[in-house]
C-alpha cells in the first residue's frame, strides 16, 4: 500500500512547481505590459505634442490664408474696375476720335473746295474772264463761303464779296488787280489751312492710336494679372479648406490622444498594484506549500502517519480498509499538519488537497 504522506507530498511538489511557473510567466507578461505602457505612453506623449504644435502653427496659418485671400478677392475687384475704366476711356476716345473724324472731314472739304474758288477765281481773273467765271458754281462757292464768314472780312475782302455779287460794272480791269491780290493773300491762307487741319488731323490720329495700344497693352495686363491672382485664389481657398479639416482632425486626435493617455496611465498603474498583490500571494503560496511538505516531511510527520495505521496484533479484517478511508485518513493528518505548522493561513491548493 502506497504511503498517502508520500502521495500529499508529491501532489503538493506539483503544485509548487506549477505555482513558480506561473509566476515566472505572470513575470514575464508584466513585463511586457510594463514595456507596452512606456513605449505606448512615450509614443502618445510625441503624438500629443506633435498635435498641439501643429495646432499652434495651423491657427495662425488659417488666418493669414484667409487675409491672403481677401486681399486677392480686393485686388481681383480693383482689376475689373480698372478693366472697366479702360474699356470706357476706349469706347469714348473712339467716339471723340469719330466726331473728330467727320468734323475735319467736313471742314476740310469746305476748305478745299473754297481754295479750289479761289484759285480759279485767281487765275480767271488774270486770264481777263471775270464774267464768265462769275456764272461758274466755283464762284457760288466762293461767294457762299464769303457770306457766311462776312463778319469775319475786313475792308478788302468785302470787296472781294461785293466783286463776286456782280455789284461792280464792267470788265475786270488790270488797275483793278488789287483785288486778284487779295484772293492770292486768301488762297495762300487757305492752302496754310490745310495743311494744318492735315497736320492736327494726322497728330489726332496719332494721339488716338497711341492710347488705343497703351489701353490694350494696360487690359492685356490686367487680364493676365486677373488670371494669375484667380488660379491663386482657388489654390489658397483649397488650402484654407485643407488646413480647417487637419485643423479639426487634429483636435479630434488630440482629444482621443489625451483621453488614452489618461486611461493608459491609470490602467497601467491599477495593473501594477494587482500584479504586485498577486506577486505577493504566489510568494505566500510557495512559502506555505515549502513549509508544508517540509513539515510532511518531517518525524512528526511520520510518527503522526504510524498512529494512524492498526498494530501488528490486528486481526486479517481489521487489515482490510478501503481507498477512501485512507484518503480520509490522508486528508485528516494534512489539516492537522497545517494547523500545526500554519495556524491561522487559508490556503485554497491544501483545501482542494
Amino acid at each position: 500500500l502506497q504511503n498517502p504522506i508520500r502521495k500529499v507530498v508529491n501532489m503538493l511538489q506539483a503544485m509548487q512547481k506549477k505555482v513558480t511557473e506561473e509566476a515566472a510567466v505572470a513575470e514575464e507578461l508584466h513585463e511586457k505590459y510594463l514595456c507596452y505602457c512606456k513605449s505606448s505612453g512615450g509614443d502618445l506623449a510625441a503624438s500629443i505634442e506633435t498635435a498641439e504644435a501643429k495646432l499652434g502653427e495651423l491657427g495662425p496659418a488659417i488666418e493669414a490664408a484667409i487675409s491672403k485671400k481677401a486681399q486677392l478677392e480686393k485686388d481681383l475687384a480693383s482689376h475689373e474696375a480698372d478693366k472697366q475704366a479702360a474699356k470706357a476711356a476706349v469706347e469714348e476716345a473712339t467716339a471723340l476720335r469719330e466726331k473728330e473724324k467727320t468734323a475735319f472731314d467736313k471742314e476740310f472739304a469746305e476748305t478745299k473746295a473754297n481754295h479750289e474758288s479761289v484759285s480759279k477765281a485767281v487765275d480767271a481773273l488774270e486770264k481777263g474772264m471775270a464774267g464768265s467765271f462769275l456764272q461758274t458754281r466755283l464762284a457760288g462757292v466762293l461767294r457762299a463761303f464769303l457770306v457766311k464768314n462776312q463778319e469775319k472780312l475786313d475792308g478788302d475782302r468785302r470787296e472781294v464779296l461785293s466783286f463776286l455779287s456782280g455789284e461792280q460794272s464792267g470788265e475786270y480791269a488790270p488797275a483793278s488787280g488789287e483785288i486778284v491780290g487779295i484772293l492770292k493773300q486768301m488762297e495762300d491762307e487757305m492752302a496754310q489751312d490745310l495743311k494744318d487741319m492735315a497736320a492736327a488731323e494726322e497728330a489726332a490720329v496719332q494721339s488716338y492710336e497711341e492710347l488705343m495700344r497703351a489701353k490694350k497693352s494696360e487690359e492685356s495686363a490686367l487680364t493676365k494679372a486677373t488670371m494669375e491672382k484667380l488660379d491663386r485664389l482657388g489654390d489658397i481657398s483649397i488650402e484654407i479648406t485643407e488646413m480647417k479639416n487637419d485643423n479639426t482632425d487634429t483636435a479630434k486626435s488630440l482629444v482621443k490622444d489625451k483621453a488614452f493617455a489618461a486611461d493608459l496611465k491609470k490602467n497601467c498603474a491599477s495593473k501594477e498594484d494587482v500584479f504586485e498583490e498577486e506577486k505577493k500571494m504566489r510568494a505566500e503560496e510557495v512559502t506555505a506549500l515549502a513549509d508544508t511538505i517540509n513539515m510532511l516531511n518531517s518525524d512528526d510527520a511520520l510518527e503522526l502517519f504510524k498512529k494512524t495505521l492498526p498494530s501488528a496484533s490486528a486481526s486479517f479484517l481489521q487489515l482490510q480498509t478501503t481507498t477512501a478511508s485512507m484518503r480520509a485518513q490522508a486528508r485528516d493528518l494534512v489539516k492537522r499538519v497545517r494547523s500545526k505548522v500554519l495556524p491561522g493561513h487559508s490556503d485554497t491548493r491544501l483545501d482542494f488537497i
